[in-house]
């Protein structure tokens, strides 16, 4: 009996610890909750968090922006998209980069990679690497 009453506080806590580390039970389905990751200074519900991290995004795309030399001397346009991932650590980290000549792409790197640590997006309770794609539109107006 002994063994018995062990087993099934065992298995309750089990239960009790996976539902605490996946998320929510919807029937017999057990669902992944995920969180994106928190741009320095933003607040709030989980809209207002992504709302915020779009928003901080964007802005830190076009402050730091900056045309290379040659490329608008030359007249080069183009349009470069950037695959990253805010990693487990809050971290930039590019996965690739395509379109544009070299000048415009490690502009559009240079860019992320500026992006500030930031609290890590997390997956079932744990941090995990959330992807993003971002497009870089170089004209010279000319």
């Amino acid at each position: 009996m002994k063994n018995i009453l062990l087993l099934f506080a065992l298995v309750l806590s089990t239960a009790t610890f996976a539902q605490e580390e996946w998320g929510d039970m919807k029937g017999n389905t057990l669902t992944m909750v995920e969180i994106a990751p928190v741009w320095p200074g933003c607040t709030g519900s989980k809209a207002a968090l992504k709302s915020c991290f779009n928003s901080n995004l964007s802005q830190h795309i076009s402050t730091n922006f900056k045309y290379p030399a040659e490329e608008y001397k030359n007249n080069i346009q183009g349009k470069v998209i950037v695959d990253f991932v805010i990693n487990e650590e809050g971290l930039p980290e590019i996965q690739s980069i395509t379109g544009g000549n070299k000048g415009l792409q490690e502009e559009a790197r240079r860019n992320i990679m500026l992006i500030p640590q930031m609290k890590p997006g997390m997956l079932g309770g744990k941090p995990r690497a959330i992807k993003y794609k971002v497009p870089f539109n170089f004209k010279t107006g000319k």
